[in-house]
């Protein structure tokens, strides 16, 4: 049997709050012969389909308590998906040939959506050549670009909000990134004269995320497994959008001024491939509603997160608002620890997913070829053996420690690894800073929230309700 093993570090670690997990041997096997199958949830399709979709944190903590470290389910990809949520598993799947480990999400509801010319949802040559035209726009350097463009928008939505009044965070923080997604990536900034495409555009992207948070969205959603097309209720929901942003890619090449533009979308409409190949309109299409789907409810529900945790844990709320508005010299430190912690224990994107095209073995138990694997990053943020106190809130644990690259997962991993993850942790450096400045907040309700799964994201399900006490 040939196995590629990855060994988890055996090193302490001097964080008492930071461990490790014991070693798992996991990769590509050439027989699998001597591995167990894993466990199977028995349940019919569609009830694992409903169970996971409704109550995806329910349902991986049950069968976790259940089967263990790794199991079969049957859910909105054809087959069944081994669940696993161990270091070594991960890394055996981030590390892998990209031929090997194809994503998931080329068959998932997101295909019709976002359409097969994104790079979330291509695979092989088509993805890699996605990936490297985009690389350029979200650089280190471009992203410092943005930072005030960030806080502009943070500081005019706080300039709105009432005190006294409880209100949900959640939509407060999209209308932020809503601007950030308009000026930084079409490059609209402000509100558009009404009439024009860049207006039409703002106002169908407002309309279309809207009626992504409605109950007919997970209808809709379920009415697209199996399609590689908009179907049914998402055809309609997509018709005005996608017009409008042809409409508005369309008047882009043809302004005088392209060259010169520093936007996401121009960047990515000028860049060229080593053959001097460029993006299509539909290619075009595809990569920004991704940017704009992708960055917008995720970075927002991330933040509200945030606070939801901060609000319920006076130590951690406390010596944010000190280190801020005390300008602490590790003032950067405890921001950076608290957007980690946050991500951790409340990841928005819950879980990724693979398709080994080889026979895998996953610890003690080895599954097929054409499997799909789905990596629990909810499950893996949350083992006692890598985060003492798991379900607890602890910025700290990260001081003097950076997360680790199989073991925290809020943006993925491998070539697959989010693009605009530097953007995501600038906006939310950028607005919790404003917001600890300024704001002194409160729970409406002391009584945590609970996750709640909209799309394929988990959020808090009062919108993370807060009260503000003061303002400055």
């Amino acid at each position: 049997m040939s196995v590629l093993t990855a060994t988890a570090s055996t090193a302490e670690s001097a964080n008492p709050l930071i461990g490790s997990a014991p070693p798992s041997p996991a990769g590509p096997v050439e027989t699998l012969d001597g591995l167990a199958t894993p466990p199977h949830i028995r349940w019919p399709r569609p009830v694992q389909v409903v169970w996971f979709g409704q109550r995806q944190w329910h349902f991986m903590f049950h069968h976790q308590q259940k089967f263990g470290g790794v199991w079969l389910a049957n859910g909105y990809v054809r087959g069944s998906t081994a669940a696993t949520y161990h270091p070594d598993h991960v890394r055996s799947l981030f590390k892998a040939p990209p031929d090997l480990v194809p994503t998931l999400a080329a068959e998932s509801p997101l295909r019709p959506v976002l359409g097969d010319g994104s790079v979330l949802t291509s695979n092989g040559p088509r993805h890699l050549r996605q990936r490297k035209l985009l690389l350029p726009p979200f650089h280190g350097e471009a992203i410092a670009r943005y930072e005030q463009m960030i806080a502009d928008a943070a500081e005019r939505e706080i300039d709105r909000w009432t005190v006294g009044k409880p209100f949900a965070l959640a939509p407060r923080m999209q209308a932020i990134t809503l601007d950030v997604i308009m000026a930084g990536i079409f490059g609209i900034e402000g509100r558009p004269r009404a009439g024009t495409a860049e207006r039409a555009l703002r106002d169908a992207i407002k309309s279309v995320l809207w009626s992504s948070t409605q109950p007919g969205a997970k209808l809709a959603e379920w009415m697209n497994i199996g399609h590689d097309e908009p179907f049914g209720l998402t055809w309609l929901g997509l018709f005005i959008p996608d017009r409008c942003m042809y409409a508005v890619i369309a008047k882009r090449r043809r302004d005088q001024d392209l060259e010169q533009r520093t936007d996401i979308m121009s960047l990515i409409m000028r860049a060229r491939t080593e053959d001097g190949e460029t993006l299509t309109d539909d290619e075009l299409r595809d990569e920004l509603m991704t940017l704009v789907l992708a960055g917008h409810e995720t970075t927002a529900n991330q933040l509200a997160w945030a606070w939801e945790r901060l609000v319920r844990t006076p130590a951690a709320h406390e010596l944010l608002i000190e280190s801020v508005r005390g300008d602490a010299p590790n003032a950067d430190e405890v921001i950076e620890a608290t957007i980690n912690e946050a991500m951790r224990v409340r990841p928005v994107i819950p879980v990724t997913g693979r398709r080994v095209t080889v026979p895998w073995q996953l610890g003690e138990y080895g599954i097929p070829a054409d499997t799909g694997v789905a990596i629990s990053i909810l499950l893996l943020h949350h083992r006692e053996d890598l985060y003492p106190d798991p379900f607890s809130f602890r910025p700290e644990r990260w001081f003097g420690h950076k997360p680790g690259t199989y073991e925290w997962l809020p943006f993925g991993g491998g070539t697959r690894r989010c693009l605009g993850a530097a953007l995501a942790m600038a906006e939310q450096r950028v607005v919790l800073r404003a917001m600890a400045e300024r704001l002194d907040l409160k729970a409406a309700d002391e009584r945590p929230e609970q996750p709640k799964h909209r799309n394929v994201t988990m959020i808090p399900a009062r919108g993370g309700r807060v009260v503000i006490r003061a303002k400055r």
